[in-house]
């Protein structure tokens, strides 16, 4: 043993250096999600997690996200898996730790807004598939983007994790970030999931924001960091010591990078503290080798960063993000020029108002900078995500929007300031006709409204069509 009584450290450091001292940290796993997303592009199929779901689920995780995010719209468009099936091949398996999924509000899985009675449907079959926690967010934090999806949450009888998106900008503080976490709170959520999806936090801003939270909040705070920037242990270890009651972790194998910490380093750090999770780490040898496995696998999709990018601080792009980023480089034979690709994020963010570089709004800022590069003129060429963006059909940015980006986007037509559900009409319906006897299932309808541009393909591939 490393020191001589439960809770006593050989520097001296002692439990009561921990907030809410006697309390085990949690922690949630995230390598069927975030973690396979941000080390190889999200290409790991259902069949290939079965096989480690018996041993992850005795590990004694407060959840386990597998679920939503990119995962859907991978399994859709490259993997040719119904990606409903995925829940309820896990419910098979998983028997004692809650599924759960990541849900882009009001943009659910996708890529904008999507009307209300859409994203209504779409909890509802969700929730009957098997999620059990929904971890909502808006990329933007306008809390008018999470109001649907918390109603239908709380209609199906399920739990909502709120999320706050940690980012570095003029417009992002500590008092902010603690306003949106108690407005979240009113709302109704269970727990508040604070992500840092890109690296960015300091141990020292870890242990601001997390004592800030705690002290103002009731519900339980759980952090989420990325390994990118080289310092998300050192803030998991000071967001330890301000009370943070859950971490998101991947095991070693899947862990580092633009992915997560290791959850064996922090249940041998915290082993005989007050806040000891009490989990066996022997039992992480059978599952890393599985994993390790399923690396050799997926190698072609490996990131090709190793180690740090403390370039992250300035570009804020999340691992996810920047492994994507880096397969489409490749695939268009111009990898050289995500230096110059990563510099353009930085400035068209800072035009876009700082929006967090969550999805969607990572995804935007990144393809915007991509074209800008690839060019050789800013703004030549504005997407139509970027176009909407700047019309409010994603909501209002932290930020203003700058003259240079209004004018290439909207010319002399006016942003407008409305709820961007608010502008559109129901949709179901109108999916479930356009897609016709393609579509069997509800589930189907709304893999249809979701993707109708590969949706087809992917219905004709499942019936056999």
């Amino acid at each position: 043993m490393f020191w001589k009584k439960k809770g006593t450290f050989p520097s001296g450091h002692s439990a009561s250096d921990f907030a809410g001292a006697g309390s085990p940290v949690r922690f949630n796993s995230v390598e069927f999600r975030d973690g396979q997303q941000s080390l190889f592009a999200t290409r790991m199929t259902t069949a290939d997690m079965v096989p480690l779901l018996s041993a992850m689920d005795q590990v004694g995780y407060d959840s386990m996200e597998m679920w939503g995010g990119a995962t859907f719209d991978v399994a859709v468009r490259f993997l040719k898996e119904d990606p409903w099936d995925r829940i309820r091949e896990f419910k098979k398996y998983v028997k004692h730790t809650p599924l759960k999924m990541v849900l882009r509000g009001q943009n659910l899985v996708g890529y904008k807004a999507y009307p209300d009675d859409i994203v209504e449907k779409f909890v509802e079959k969700a929730a009957a598939a098997g999620i059990d926690v929904f971890l909502i967010f808006d990329a933007l934090q306008d809390l008018r983007n999470c109001e649907s999806a918390f109603r239908a949450v709380k209609k199906a009888g399920k739990k909502i994790e709120g999320s706050i998106q940690y980012n570095i900008s003029p417009f992002h503080t500590i008092e902010k970030f603690v306003e949106n976490g108690k407005e979240q709170e009113k709302m109704g959520v269970s727990l508040l999931h604070v992500e840092d999806m890109a690296g960015l936090m300091t141990p020292a801003a870890a242990y601001d924001l997390i004592k800030a939270l705690k002290a103002e909040l009731k519900v339980p705070i759980h952090l989420h960091c990325h390994c990118t920037g080289g310092m998300a242990e050192m803030a998991y270890w000071e967001a330890i010591r301000a009370g943070v009651d859950g971490l998101d972790v991947c095991v070693s194998s899947m862990s580092m990078g633009p992915a997560h910490p290791p959850i064996e380093s922090f249940v041998t750090a915290l082993k005989g503290t007050s806040r000891d999770p009490h989990i066996d780490v022997a039992q992480f040898k059978a599952i890393n080798e599985g994993f390790l496995a399923l690396r050799r696998k997926y190698a072609q999709f490996e990131t090709k960063l190793i180690g740090v990018d403390v370039g992250c601080l300035e570009h804020q792009i999340p691992g996810g993000m920047l492994s994507n980023l880096e397969s489409q480089l490749t695939a268009m034979k111009l990898y050289d020029r995500l230096p110059q690709v990563l510099e353009e994020v930085t400035r068209v963010r800072a035009d876009m108002g700082y929006p967090p570089l969550a999805t969607p709004s990572s995804q935007m800022c990144g393809a915007q900078a991509t074209t800008n590069v690839l060019t050789g003129k800013r703004y030549m060429m504005v997407s139509n995500e970027i176009k909407d963006y700047c019309r409010g059909m994603y909501g209002m940015p932290p930020g203003p929007v700058s003259p240079e980006l209004l004018e290439a986007a909207l010319g002399s037509e006016k942003p407008g300031t409305q709820k961007p559900a608010d502008m559109l009409a129901p949709g179901y319906e109108a999916a479930k006709a356009e897609a016709g006897p393609l579509a069997r299932t509800e589930e189907d309808v709304l893999t249809y409204a979701l993707f109708p541009a590969y949706a087809p393909d992917f219905l004709r591939s499942k019936y056999n069509l």
